[in-house]
């Protein structure tokens, strides 16, 4: 174990889980992780060794087949599997995502439904905020759902679903203008559907309507699909309204993605770990001028600078994950985690990148593939600026001046 990024007061309980990850990690994802990344292949092995270790239900609870282990527990999973390869933590976040949304808002019934087949990794879930005109700017989705008697008809269009393809339940953020005034605040006329499809690519075969084009091809974060999702008069019975009513779906979802932000910092975490190893490691083996280039002051710096930058975006990582466990409000240290974690994380990968130098422009070598996976930390689950925004408006709540 590294002297690195480590968590003090876990339980025995937490030690062994992490322990066992970071061993399945190193035997069964890094010796891999290259090969299928280059080939874009859907890491199927390293998902049938999770469910058998009970990772997907992490974070359910016991009641419903799950682990009932904390946010935490599951960040620091999260950062141990991201070391290993960053596109099986999106595998396993936006199913937690919607395992968590339906823990915390789902009717009793969605529970006994989902829950227990989500633990098992049976059910697979993903979850459809992002529209191709969208952006940021959630309050302007256009993917509309109408009443229809017992049901509802949904048309539109999403855009940059993780395991949008493997996935056979989405939860999908639409408008419904339903019992809204008019003039009313955006964010009052939207829910979150669940929606379960067939896992594939093409028309569906389940939901007649429903089409997954196909992936989309990225600079980075391959072998996990990214895909869009086309609703054509699709038709959802009105039992799968997350929470079985209307007009939630905004905080419902908002409430996911702060769980989100801890992930992604949990990933920039991971991957910048690991970009540290590895130039450490080369570090200590390239000569220059007769001696390691370890050893050169130049070096050193850049090693130091890297290694703190790890240990503080770890720390503020396990802050934002303890305070949203303990019940507290957490958008401003989800924020701040999420922002400097990916931020830290494209500079220690481009620090080892450097120490490399040119071999670390070749494909043989593991940090190349960091390189082009650590921009997608920057953007997902709302970019710098977004966290920028969010973390300013909290600190003017919190220091507002009375009088």
């Amino acid at each position: 174990m590294s002297r690195l990024a480590q968590t003090d007061g876990l339980t025995d309980i937490q030690q062994e889980i992490l322990s066992t990850v970071r061993s399945f990690v190193d035997k069964e994802i890094i010796p891999v992780a290259n090969e299928l990344e280059h080939k874009d292949e859907y890491p199927t092995d390293i998902v049938e060794g999770l469910k058998e270790l009970g990772i997907f239900g992490l974070m359910i609870p016991e009641e419903y087949g799950g682990l009932g282990e904390s946010l935490l527990t599951y960040a620091l999973t999260v950062e141990e599997i991201a070391r290993g390869w960053m596109s099986v933590s999106g595998i396993i976040n936006t199913h937690f995502i919607v395992a968590y949304m339906l823990k915390q808002h789902g009717t009793e019934e969605q529970k006994e439904y989902f829950l227990p087949r989500m633990a098992t990794g049976e059910v697979r879930g993903a979850f459809s905020m992002s529209e191709p005109g969208l952006g940021s700017d959630v309050s302007a989705i256009r993917t509309k759902a109408v009443r229809d008697g017992d049901d509802y008809v949904i048309n539109g269009q999403k855009m940059w679903l993780t395991n949008g393809g493997t996935s056979n339940l989405v939860a999908v953020l639409c408008r419904t203008d339903e019992g809204q005034p008019e003039g009313a605040a955006p964010h009052k006329s939207m829910t979150t559907f669940l929606i379960e499809k067939e896992p594939g690519f093409g028309p569906n075969p389940k939901v007649k309507g429903l089409t997954v084009p196909g992936k989309i091809e990225k600079m980075g974060y391959k072998g996990v699909d990214t895909t869009e999702l086309i609703l054509e008069d699709v038709k959802i019975p009105s039992n799968r309204v997350l929470g079985g009513q209307s007009g939630r779906g905004f905080y419902q979802m908002m409430d996911g993605v702060e769980v989100g932000r801890v992930n992604v910092a949990a990933r920039g975490c991971g991957v910048a770990q690991r970009a540290f190893e590895l130039g450490i490691a080369y570090a200590q083996q390239r000569q220059t001028f007769g001696k390691p280039i370890a050893q050169h002051q130049a070096i050193q710096f850049k090693l130091s600078e890297m290694a703190t930058k790890v240990e503080a975006a770890h720390a503020m990582m396990v802050n934002a994950a303890r305070k949203k466990d303990s019940g507290q409000r957490n958008d401003l240290e989800a924020g701040m985690a999420k922002y400097l974690a990916s931020e830290y994380c494209k500079e220690v990968v481009e620090d080892s990148f450097r120490i490399h130098g040119g071999y670390g422009f070749s494909k043989e070598y593991e940090i190349e593939r960091l390189y082009r996976e650590a921009p997608m930390l920057l953007i997902g689950e709302g970019t710098a600026e977004i966290q920028k925004m969010i973390i300013g408006r909290r600190l003017l709540e919190e220091y507002r001046i009375q009088g």
